[in-house]
C-alpha cells in the first residue's frame, strides 16, 4: 500500500495525504517570473471553510492481528478497511494487539526532563516482549557496556505483566522509578521499580 506504513513492529500510521478542507489546485509558475500572487488571490473561498469540522478517511488494517486506535483505544479486527474520523489535530494511528508501548516526557532534547516516571501502555492480544534500553544519552560509553536493559513481558493467558530484573549499569542511571501501566480498557496500576523483578496482575 502506498498511503500507510508500519513504524517498527507495533505502530501502523496512515497519514492523510489528500486535502480534506480545500480543493487541491495546481498553480502554474514561471521560472523567470515566479508565482503569480495576483492570480493566486482570486479564489477567496477558503474564508468560508469550517476547519473545525471532522472529516473521514479510509484506513486498511492488515490481517493477522487485531488493532487498537491509539487515540480512542477502540479495538478492530484486521483484514478490513474502516472509516476513520480525522481533523487537523489528528492522524490515524493504530497499535497492533500484543504490543508494549513506552511513553516518556515531552522533551526537545534527552536531558531536558527526568525519565523517572514513564507510562507503559500494554495492548493485549498475545504474549509479547519489550526491552527498555537506556544509556548516558550523550556519549559512546554504551559501546563499552555502559547501558541498562529492563525487560517487559506480557502473559496473555494470565493477564500478567512481568518487569524483569534490570540488566547492566551506567554512571548516573535512574536507580528507582515508577511505571504507570495502562490497558486499553482503562485499567491502570502504578508500580515503583528499583531494579528487581516484579509481577503485576490485571485479572
Amino acid at each position: 500500500m502506498n498511503n500507510e506504513y508500519l513504524f517498527g513492529k507495533s505502530l501502523l500510521v496512515a497519514p492523510v495525504l489528500n486535502a480534506q478542507y480545500t480543493p487541491e489546485k495546481t498553480v502554474k509558475t514561471d521560472e523567470n517570473e515566479g508565482w503569480n500572487k495576483t492570480e493566486g488571490n482570486k479564489d477567496n473561498s477558503v474564508t468560508n471553510i469550517d476547519f473545525s469540522q471532522n472529516k473521514t478517511v479510509k484506513v486498511y488494517l492488515p490481517e493477522g492481528a487485531d488493532w487498537f486506535d491509539f487515540w480512542t483505544n477502540e479495538k478492530y479486527s484486521g483484514g478490513k478497511e474502516i472509516q476513520k474520523s480525522v481533523n487537523l489535530q489528528s492522524i490515524p494511528l493504530y497499535v497492533k494487539a500484543g504490543s508494549i508501548i513506552p511513553l516518556g516526557p515531552d522533551v526537545q532534547y534527552a536531558t531536558e526532563k527526568k525519565w523517572d516516571h514513564l507510562t507503559i501502555k500494554v495492548y493485549p492480544g498475545s504474549d509479547t516482549d519489550f526491552i527498555l534500553y537506556e544509556d548516558e544519552f550523550d556519549n559512546y560509553n554504551y559501546e563499552k557496556g555502559a547501558y541498562t536493559e529492563i525487560p517487559f513481558h506480557w502473559n496473555e493467558k494470565s493477564k500478567t505483566l512481568t518487569i524483569a530484573a534490570r540488566k547492566g549499569k551506567y554512571k548516573g542511571m535512574i536507580e528507582t522509578r515508577s511505571f504507570n501501566l495502562i490497558l486499553p480498557d482503562g485499567r491502570q496500576k502504578t508500580v515503583n521499580y528499583s531494579g528487581q523483578k516484579t509481577d503485576i496482575h490485571f485479572k
